[in-house]
């Protein structure tokens, strides 16, 4: 089997690794790692908790840590070599954990800039020197047009969750974001699918045609999932959902529903009941979702009621449930939702609230293999 050290990473690195307990990459890891650090442009399409952070962060930090050599080391405050640009605050986050988990040893300095956090806070991150910077790209630009960022000298750039932000409002952004790095940039992107509509979008952004790898999981619900049908007899949800939440009570679980008004009636269910919960909705204020997703994460309340927002990046060791309690329209949506849970290899279980209207969804995910 393979195993990290096979690659040709900094021992520095393989340390980090190791102390970890990570020793063999996944799927997208083991097809990622040669062409990014060969240097060569990507674009990778893997399933939810398949381990698509790492994947890049290694290539990433062994290039820059060649780079740190005396002479040759960043002397410019602002301007990164390495640029991750997220979707939102909660994963970029995650992607500077990722990295400073890494950094011990290397030595290199990761900052972000992030909507959603105070743009004075931003100001001073970008400050300083730094070899790493994780960016919403709204704020990157802020900081672009004020010239506290600079990116001149940016070696590899990387679009992750791709599908959710280069959507055709947002081409003229990665244009101009593109256009600032040096012509030569290494160009990344990853995603959990990707539709069509990125497919057009790659070929204006990416300055060649990149090296692309689809693993066989893509598109798919990995393995270790277990998915539970259950059919709505005579809209009697709540009564559903309360004997499923009772099956394991205390069982880390995400709620997902459809609209806020659904979220409303959720929550409602749940306050009759005396069952703590948080929400986490695109509607609300940020440091609130923050405040709750927190809540949910240090097991505060095991039960987190979310629109399809609480699908996107999110990763929280201890999700071990996901229930939909109403199921979305798309594909694409559901695989996200059911990959919040039986992440990098644990075991995971999706309990699908299914009904008349959802018999186009569970046609579509039977062909796909995934529809239990």
């Amino acid at each position: 089997m393979p195993a990290f050290h096979d690659h040709p990473l900094l021992q520095s690195l393989l340390g980090s690794l190791a102390e970890q307990g990570l020793t063999r990459p996944t799927d997208i890891q083991q097809q990622a790692l040669p062409p990014l650090l060969d240097g060569r442009s990507f674009v990778g399409v893997a399933e939810t908790g398949s381990g698509k952070t790492l994947a890049y962060v290694l290539p990433m930090l062994h290039q820059l840590k060649e780079l740190d050599v005396p002479g040759a080391a960043v002397d410019v405050a602002g301007s990164p070599r390495g640029l991750v640009l997220v979707p939102g605050r909660e994963l970029g986050e995650q992607v500077a954990r990722v990295f400073k988990e890494l950094t011990h040893a290397t030595r290199l300095r990761v900052r972000t800039v992030l909507g959603g956090s105070k743009k004075q806070i931003a100001r001073q991150n970008v400050s300083g020197k730094l070899e790493v910077l994780v960016a919403t790209p709204g704020r990157l630009t802020q900081l672009m047009d004020s010239r506290q960022v600079r990116l001149d000298d940016v070696r590899m750039l990387v679009f992750d969750e791709a599908d959710q932000m280069l959507d055709p409002g947002f081409l003229p952004v990665a244009k101009r974001i593109v256009g600032d790095c040096p012509k030569g940039v290494q160009l990344v992107m990853f995603s959990a699918t990707m539709p069509g509509r990125l497919e057009a979008i790659i070929g204006e952004v990416f300055h060649r045609q990149p090296i692309r790898v689809r693993t066989k999981g893509s598109e798919r619900v990995v393995p270790t999932l277990r998915t539970d049908n259950r059919t709505v007899v005579h809209g009697r949800r709540r009564h559903l959902l309360l004997d499923v939440i009772d099956e394991a009570p205390g069982q880390g679980t995400l709620l997902f529903a459809n609209t806020r008004e659904q979220c409303d009636k959720l929550g409602k269910w749940l306050h009759r009941e005396d069952m703590p919960f948080a929400r986490y909705m695109g509607q609300m204020d940020r440091n609130q979702r923050r405040e709750n997703l927190a809540r949910f994460r240090n097991g505060e309340v095991s039960l987190l009621i979310a629109t399809d927002l609480g699908g996107r990046g999110l990763d929280i060791d201890r999700v071990e449930r996901v229930i939909n309690v109403h199921l979305p329209k798309d594909v694409d949506n559901y695989l996200h939702r059911v990959g919040r849970t039986a992440r990098a290899g644990r075991k995971g279980l999706v309990v699908n609230f299914v009904t008349e209207r959802d018999k186009p969804l569970m046609e579509a995910l039977r062909a796909l293999g995934a529809g239990g």
